[in-house]
């Protein structure tokens, strides 16, 4: 008498060996797909970076400290301005800003793009009574390829370049 015992399968047909390879194939491409789909996003947002974090903080300390000068001079150097000799009228890398105390002196503060040695940054520094100036008081940005003030008309203009090839300007007048 024969046996009705169905014989154990072991392993896979081999259209179920051909579908099971066709859907891992596919979930690795669309994965691949997602991954260098999120690498574009990043290095999109990573050169985006300057304009959407860096520079509304560049425009709210320039913004400050511009609309409470009373005046300003440019100039080609730090060692100029703190002098006070050859001023500019063309677009130059320094400008002093002159604030009236409450006393009636005069206090001033410089802006300098320049490089101390770590690489261009625009520095804030507060000139001292005994005008001689030590370090700044602190880096504004790292991050602009130039700095470039000037004045339009009498508005004193501060146009900066970022590290990615972008231009924003910034304009403003003194307080009267």
């Amino acid at each position: 008498m024969k046996s009705t015992r169905r014989r154990l399968r072991r392993g896979m047909t081999l259209i179920e060996l051909s579908v099971a390879m066709f859907i891992g194939i596919a979930l690795g491409g669309m994965v691949i797909a997602l991954f260098n789909q999120q690498l574009a996003f990043l290095k999109l947002f990573k050169v985006q970076n300057f304009l959407a974090d860096e520079a509304p903080i560049i425009s709210m300390y320039v913004s400050r400290l511009v609309g409470k000068a009373d005046r300003f001079r440019l100039h080609d150097s730090v060692a100029n301005a703190l002098a006070g000799t050859n001023p500019r009228l063309t677009p130059s890398p320094v400008v002093v800003l002159n604030f009236r105390q409450p006393d009636g002196t005069m206090r001033a503060t410089i802006l300098s793009f320049e490089d101390r040695g770590t690489g261009l940054a625009l520095y804030y520094y507060v000139v001292p009574v005994s005008g001689v100036l030590g370090a700044p008081q602190w880096a504004v940005t790292t991050k602009p390829s130039n700095v470039s003030f000037s004045m339009v008309s009498g508005v004193l203009r501060m146009t900066l370049t970022g590290p990615n090839g972008e231009v924003i300007t910034y304009s403003g007048t003194m307080q009267q």
